[in-house]
């Protein structure tokens, strides 16, 4: 009797140990085949960029391919919906960018919530915005703009690539914490957004500082701010708007994310990959070469801060009536 009580108290142990040795084994087993990663825009654009850099390194590192799929459309909505519909299993990832957290509420009907249906996995890179106002401009300071455009209000158009891009919403917020009325004019894109600056059409655009540096350089756009709670390493002499304005932040992100209940210890790997790619010098230099800097993260701190996010642009899209096209 002893012997046969020992022996169901092994085979109950056993039993009971089974889930969790076959969860780490179908981590280390992972990837056994080939896997997508979704990117909610047409091939050629940052995001697309970014999802193939990222993509050639795990292909390598992990041994199987790791393949970009782009399915642009619906402001990105429709790569998101594809990978929330997917098996929670590792092998459909979806290319994560700041524009997920303010379609939330930018439209009304999704057929997903997007914090309670995808899981962040890691950061990939951060990309700072620049305030630009065309030399004419009485206004050399973000004080004087703020004064210029109280003085004026209605009367000031601000340029964006077009409605609900980041440098749109990243002026929203500045007229909503610096309590200023200005017209919101999309153009077709940003190089046309800085024509128009140029030429003093429009009199203040926020753009990513790698395209419009060399305008600032040239002297054809005057620089007030950086969007970022830090000085940018390309503008070193030009403030923060979080000097001026307390809590200024409006800072673009891309980063990867996975299906509500992936495995943990699928997570886990993926985002161990990517912050070892992220440290590694080549790969930091081929984000810069994007316009971005690193932007690493525990799959927790990129929870919260897509959280936050999500909060903050909801008050903005609130504030400014913002509706999707």
């Amino acid at each position: 009797m002893p012997s046969t009580r020992r022996r169901f108290l092994q085979l109950t142990a056993g039993a009971a140990a089974l889930p969790g040795f076959t969860h780490i084994a179908q981590a280390e087993a992972y990837p056994s085949r080939a896997v997508r990663i979704i990117v909610g825009v047409p091939a050629g654009g940052s995001p697309d960029i970014q999802a193939r850099i990222v993509a050639q390194w795990l292909t390598e590192r992990l041994g199987q391919p790791f393949i970009v799929e782009n399915r642009p459309g619906g402001g990105t909505n429709i790569a998101t919906e594809a990978v929330v519909r997917a098996p929670a299993d590792g092998y459909t990832l979806l290319l994560l960018t700041a524009i997920n957290t303010w379609n939330a509420s930018l439209y009304e009907k999704l057929n997903f919530n997007f914090i309670r249906d995808i899981a962040p996995v890691a950061g990939l890179n951060r990309q700072t915005f620049v305030m630009t106002v065309p030399p004419s401009l009485p206004a050399k300071t973000v004080p004087e703009f703020i004064a210029h455009a109280k003085a004026n209000p209605g009367k000031l158009n601000m340029a964006s690539a077009g409605n609900a891009t980041a440098g749109h919403v990243a002026g929203e917020l500045f007229k909503m914490m610096a309590g200023v009325d200005m017209v919101h004019v999309p153009y077709r894109g940003a190089p046309a957004a800085q024509v128009a600056l140029i030429a003093g059409e429009a009199q203040v655009f926020f753009d990513p500082v790698p395209s419009t540096i060399e305008q600032i350089k040239g002297g054809r756009l005057r620089a007030l701010a950086v969007t970022s709670t830090a000085r940018a390493e390309a503008l070193p002499d030009i403030p923060t708007m979080s000097e001026f304005l307390r809590g200024f932040e409006a800072n673009g992100w891309q980063g990867i994310g996975v299906p509500r209940n992936t495995p943990p210890e699928i997570v886990e790997k993926l985002n161990k990959e990517i912050n070892t790619a992220l440290a590694d010098p080549a790969m930091k230099a081929k984000i810069a070469n994007i316009g971005a800097s690193v932007f690493s993260t525990t799959p927790d701190e990129f929870a919260r801060l897509i959280a936050a996010d999500t909060e903050k642009w909801a008050k903005v899209v609130k504030f400014a009536g913002l509706k999707a096209e």
